[in-house]
C-alpha cells in the first residue's frame, strides 16, 4: 500500500509528463506545418508567373520562355495508368494468399517479415533491380513498361502490408457466417472479405501510388530520358516524367529555369492532389456501401 502523499506525487509526475509530451508533439506538428507552408509559398511565388497554357502544351526547350511540360505530364499519366493496376492486382493477390490460404508456418512468417522490411528499402535499390531485370534481363529497354514495372516493385510492399492489415481487420464472425451458409472459401473472400477490406486496401494503394508519382531515382537508373520532344503512344515507347523534368530544370545554371522548375512542381502537386481526391472519393463510396 502507498500513502496518499506518494499517490499524489506519482499522479503529479504522470500529469507533468503528459503535458510535456503533448507540448513537444504540438511544437513538432506546428514546425512541420510551418515548414510546409513556407516551401509551398516559395514554390507558388516563383512558379505562378510562369504557369500558363503555353507552359502546359509546349515541349521542353533550351530557352526558359519556351520550355513546357507537355511530354513529362503525359509520361507521368502513362506511368500512373500502368503502375497502379499492376501493383494493385499483384499486391492484393499476395495479401489474400498470405492471410487466407497460406498456413501459419515459419516460412510464411518469414515472407511476411521480408515484405515488411522491403517497404523501407531505398528507392534507388529498386531502380538498380529494374535496370537489371526489366531493362536488360527482359530486354524491355528504356520503355514505359520497364518504368511501370520498376515503380510497381517499389510500391508493392506498401500495398501488400496495407492489404494484409485491412484483411486482418475483417471480423472473423462475418467470414464464419458466410461459410456456415454454404459459401466456399473463394466466394467468402470475393463477396465478404474483399468488399469489407476494400476501403483500407484503397487507402494503402493511394499512399503507395502517391509515393511512386514523385520518385526520381528509380527512373534515372532505368534510363528515363530527361529531354523528350514527343508524346509516348504505347507501353514500349521512351518517356520522361514530371520528377525527371523538374530535376533536369533545377540542375540548369540559369535562374529562369529554377522558376520553370517551380511551375513544374505546381503541376505535379495538382496532379497528385487530383489523383488522391478521386481515389478518396472511390474509397468513401465503397466504405458507405459496405
Amino acid at each position: 500500500m502507498i500513502s496518499d502523499e506518494q499517490f499524489k506525487k506519482r499522479l503529479f509526475i504522470r500529469k507533468l509528463k503528459e503535458r510535456i509530451n503533448s507540448k513537444v508533439f504540438l511544437i513538432s506538428t506546428v514546425f512541420a506545418i510551418l515548414t510546409l507552408i513556407v516551401l509551398i509559398t516559395q514554390i507558388f511565388y516563383r512558379g505562378w508567373q510562369w504557369l500558363d497554357w503555353q507552359f502546359i502544351t509546349s515541349y521542353p526547350s533550351r530557352f526558359p520562355a519556351k520550355a513546357g511540360i507537355k511530354s513529362a505530364f503525359v509520361g507521368s499519366i502513362w506511368l500512373i495508368l500502368l503502375t497502379a493496376p499492376i501493383s494493385f492486382i499483384i499486391g492484393v493477390g499476395t495479401a489474400i494468399y498470405l492471410e487466407e490460404y497460406a498456413k501459419n508456418s515459419w516460412f510464411s512468417r518469414l515472407v511476411k517479415l521480408n515484405i515488411s522490411n522491403l517497404a523501407g528499402v531505398p528507392s534507388i535499390i529498386y531502380g538498380i533491380l529494374g535496370l537489371a531485370i526489366f531493362v536488360r534481363g527482359m530486354d524491355l529497354g528504356r520503355s514505359l513498361l520497364a518504368g511501370s514495372l520498376t515503380m510497381a516493385l517499389l510500391i508493392l510492399p506498401i500495398i501488400v502490408v496495407a492489404a494484409q492489415e485491412a484483411i486482418i481487420a475483417v471480423p472473423e464472425s462475418i467470414k464464419h457466417a458466410a461459410l456456415a451458409l454454404g459459401a466456399t472459401r473463394w466466394q467468402t473472400i470475393r463477396t465478404v472479405t474483399l468488399p469489407t477490406a476494400l476501403p483500407g486496401i484503397l487507402t494503402g494503394t493511394i499512399l503507395a501510388v502517391s509515393r511512386a508519382i514523385g520518385e526520381t531515382a528509380p527512373l534515372i537508373m532505368i534510363g528515363a530520358l530527361s529531354f523528350v520532344a514527343f508524346l509516348p503512344t504505347g507501353p514500349m515507347d521512351s518517356f520522361t516524367a514530371l520528377p525527371i523534368q523538374i530535376f533536369n530544370w533545377t540542375s540548369r545554371p540559369q535562374e529562369e529555369f529554377q522558376n520553370v522548375a517551380a511551375a513544374g512542381i505546381i503541376i505535379l502537386l495538382v496532379l497528385l492532389l487530383t489523383m488522391n481526391s478521386v481515389a478518396i472519393l472511390v474509397r468513401n463510396k465503397f466504405q458507405k456501401r459496405f
